[in-house]
């Protein structure tokens, strides 16, 4: 490989990924809607959360079968893309898009309500006031959500790292906290408490309304780029996220409505909210307390994955030029999209202002909706075009039963949504065509699979699954030693040392530059403007294939873009399956190397050697050894040094007595090539 090939790095286990969408959905969906659910519906609430969630996993089977075959940043918007064409296309990026803005708003409102209802529990100050501005009203509570929703998309703004752990984190306790309120309010349920069901129709409007809380799981194939083992992990992610949060979903409402007197939730006083007063009820002062902390995390981190999905999605219609690339633009200092960011930021805070609670809700569930039906649609086009390529790992069941109920369901939703909402969410789909006819069309060269099929031109489609990673890999059949380049001033001691191993055992060495981008950033954003992330980034490429090419020996480079820095040299070496790693170790990394080794040594993939920072002087080598697999490395390392620098090697043993100690060393040498190596 030569430099200048880039691969994007596989930073998603199968857990982050399954957070990905169960965090995002475990939201204000859960910790404000089921109140409202329960007074409009009665019992049927429940019901209309679990076919909410049926709807969701018909999609989720589709969604997963067109992430292992196109692997690529924008999720639901490219699948329609590349299957009904661009015109689609801009209805998808546009309604997800707004769709998820229309939904941080709402979660940020939610948030506000936690914050109020805090403040006047626990420290007797009310924000249950209202403003008049002409046609909108600003609330105590919409001022909180406004100064939420600011914070968070300036997090995003700047690129905040450990996001991803964070979220992880957040998820666990809020399954926790669900878990026991679930499990103490069965203990408390009474069939006899359960309100009487308000008929099909509310409990299908109210089915519209509660929605919003399952917009998380397509979310999960805009990264489908970085999950590693996809073909595996996505499908499981996918499917798996949407399982869970419904059986949550199911077991909370049954809980609210059957273990607590019919007409508690409903005679509840304005500003009181239904799940935390439940968990008073159930659990006393610290059911509240942490149903309150519940709320604020399932708010707070699902308005941030939001703010943060919808970057991915601009920058994949940016790349498809359905919008104007210039929006993809990072930041110099921060490398995270930040016109992006800004612009849903602000649609953001416009919607906090504009909105009522339960508007914003149900236009997140109009729109995102469309998105699901046109994305069942996709996956038949794909499958019955017989597109070139379309070769997914994960297939769905029942085909073609299964998308066709999908997209019935989905569309069919939306006619028990309010009307005005419906108009609303029908003047962004209307918008978005007339987009696409008055900008995109003459700017965008795609063409979707439908349109090649009905005209009969199969040999022209895109080739919509090419691989998001570019390298060769390697066949595993000769030895590879791994250098991770990061610091220019290190990289010649790190090369020589490489070198003079893979020399001696007639190896590859493989220098390797990680270039760790904000969590905002595509991965294939970045890697198709690495210069906006570090102008001199192929330099140290190019010092280690001249350095190492003084040795004789082989010499492959590659760059890999990465949300991740220290983990990614583990998976580069599993994935192109190194025999050695040598790496730098500074002052400022200690720390990191050493607890990364300490979590890793149980499944390491390859051997590890870690050079200091005083510069490599191979004259003089000493081995420390007890015996052990460390030390077998090590004696291999230093026989090889002293055939090709004549290095003076030591061992040293540190024994209760002499004796002991020269005859450990000299048994120990002699098995090891070094009888003659001086001992202390």
């Amino acid at each position: 490989m030569s430099a200048g090939d880039e691969e994007l790095a596989k930073d998603l286990g199968p857990l982050a990924a399954l957070t990905i969408g169960v965090g995002t959905m475990i939201g204000a969906g859960i910790f404000v809607l089921p109140g409202v659910a329960i007074s409009d519906a009665g019992s049927f609430a429940v019901i209309s959360f679990v076919l909410g969630g049926g709807i969701a996993i018909l999609t989720a089977f589709s969604a997963s079968e067109l992430g292992t075959a196109m692997p690529r940043s924008g999720g639901a918007y490219f699948y329609v893309n590349r299957a009904l064409g661009p015109l689609f296309g801009s209805v998808a990026g546009w309604a997800n898009w707004l769709g998820l803005a229309f939904a941080s708003a709402f979660y940020m409102v939610g948030f506000g309500e936690y914050i109020a209802n805090i403040l006047d529990t626990y420290a007797g100050i009310s924000i249950y006031w209202g403003l008049g501005l002409g046609p909108v009203a600003l609330t105590g509570i919409k001022l909180v959500a406004l100064v939420g929703g600011a914070l968070f998309v300036t997090v995003n703004y700047v690129g905040a790292k450990e996001t991803g752990k964070l979220q992880n984190v957040i998820v666990v306790v809020l399954v926790a906290i669900l878990a026991v309120f679930t499990t103490v309010g069965a203990l408390r349920a009474e069939p006899g408490n359960l309100p009487a069901g308000r008929g099909v129709t509310p409990m299908l409007e109210t089915t519209g309304l509660i929605f919003v809380s399952y917009l998380g799981f397509v979310q999960i194939t805009s990264v489908a780029e970085e999950i590693k083992d996809p073909g595996k992990n996505l499908p499981r992610a996918v499917i798996g996220s949407v399982v869970i949060v419904t059986v949550i979903y199911a077991l909370v409402l049954v809980v609210m409505a059957a273990a607590v007197e019919q007409g508690f939730i409903a005679g509840l006083p304005a500003g009181d909210i239904a799940v935390v007063e439940v968990g008073r009820l159930l659990l006393g002062p610290i059911g509240a307390v942490a149903l309150l902390i519940g709320g604020l995390l399932a708010t707070a981190s699902s308005a941030n994955a939001s703010i943060l999905a919808s970057s991915r999605i601009n920058f994949a219609m940016g790349r498809d030029r359905i919008v104007t690339p210039e929006l993809n633009e990072v930041h110099p200092r921060f490398g995270t999209p930040y016109r992006a960011i800004a612009i849903t930021g602000g649609l953001i805070l416009l919607f906090i202002v504009a909105a009522p609670i339960e508007t914003l809700a149900t236009l997140g569930s109009v729109l995102h909706l469309v998105i699901y039906g046109l994305l069942n649609i996709a996956l038949i086009v794909m499958r019955e075009a017989d597109v070139e390529g379309y070769d997914p790992s994960y297939r769905v069941p029942l085909y073609p039963i299964t998308p066709i109920l999908g997209c019935i369901l989905s569309f069919a939703l939306i006619y028990f949504i309010e009307p005005l909402v419906v108009a609303l969410g029908g003047v962004v789909v209307l918008g978005a065509m007339g987009w696409y006819l008055g900008y995109a069309r003459s700017r965008t060269a795609e063409a979707g699979a439908l349109s090649d099929y009905i005209l009969e031109r199969r040999d022209e489609l895109p080739q919509s699954a090419v691989s998001a990673a570019t390298s060769v890999q390697p066949d595993g059949g000769e030895f590879r030693v791994m250098v991770p380049l990061a610091n220019p001033r290190s990289e010649k001691d790190l090369i020589t040392l490489a070198s003079a191993v893979a020399k001696q055992r007639g190896g590859t060495v493989d220098a390797v530059h990680i270039v760790t981008v904000p969590d905002q950033t595509s991965l294939r954003y970045a890697s198709e403007h690495l210069e906006k992330h570090e102008e001199d980034y192929h330099d140290v490429l190019d010092a280690a294939q001249r350095d190492a090419e003084t040795f004789g020996v082989p010499v492959e480079t590659r760059t890999i873009v990465s949300h991740q820095s220290f983990d990614t040299i583990f998976d580069a070496a599993r994935q192109h399956k190194i025999d050695l790693v040598v790496m730098g170790r500074g002052p400022d990394t200690h720390s990191r190397v050493e607890s990364g080794v300490d979590e890793l040594a149980m499944d390491l993939p390859s051997d590890f050697l870690v050079l200091d920072d005083r510069g490599f002087d191979p004259s003089r080598v000493l081995v420390p050894t007890a015996g052990g697999p460390d030390s077998e490395l090590s004696a291999e390392i230093a026989a090889l040094l002293r055939q090709e620098y004549d290095s003076e090697v030591t061992l040293l043993n540190v024994a209760g007595d002499v004796e002991t100690g020269e005859a450990f060393l000299s048994e120990w040498g002699a098995e090891h090539g070094l009888a003659d190596a001086e001992r202390r």
